[in-house]
């Protein structure tokens, strides 16, 4: 049983996934936030497995509050749910040590799945997500994206020029013989 606590402050929103969620074996909300201090409230007195959290709420927003989890309730999985595919906000709520990244217009199929896969102890980023990710290493920002948070990075090693140069035609989608 995964039990979650979905932080939003859209009432609609909350309603809306905790439908989606009610309709899957396995998953419970055990409760709601309508804003990122509410959120931690929350967080502490029931205790879940994963927080699923907007970036944009009032009085904290998503990524302070990850922030703050990551040091007071490091069991407490986290899985950012947002509009935003900006980059800024990406590398903002990694560094504060978001388990995964999805957006908004996920189909429902890809929001279950990486929300099991954070649940279960893995990170879970989606594709746009992902390739914001991938282009800060090409550029080679791998040390900014973990410089406040002393995480793992995402790649454990340096890519020399070469890899980063192929690396680059990976996300243009070329394929070997290009």
């Amino acid at each position: 049983m995964i039990n979650v606590v979905l932080a939003d402050d859209h009432v609609l929103v909350r309603n809306g996934i905790k439908a989606l969620l009610e309709d899957q074996t396995g998953i419970t909300v055990i409760d709601e936030a309508s804003d990122g201090k509410e959120a931690l409230e929350v967080i502490a007195k029931n205790k879940p497995h994963v927080l699923i959290v907007d970036i944009r709420m009032p009085e904290m927003n998503g990524i302070e509050v990850v922030a703050e989890m990551s040091k007071r309730h490091k069991d407490v999985k986290t899985l950012v749910l947002s509009m935003h595919d900006s980059e800024e906000y990406v590398v903002k709520a990694i560094q504060a040590g978001a388990d995964g990244y999805l957006l908004k217009g996920a189909s429902k199929n890809e929001f279950i799945k990486a929300l099991t896969k954070v649940a279960s102890g893995g990170k879970y980023f989606t594709g746009d997500v992902s390739t914001i990710i991938m282009n800060n290493f090409v550029n080679g920002n791998t040390t900014e994206i973990h410089a406040e948070k002393k995480v793992p990075h995402i790649l454990p090693f340096k890519l020399t020029k070469r890899e980063k140069q192929i690396l680059g035609l990976v996300l243009e989608l070329k394929n070997n013989k290009d």
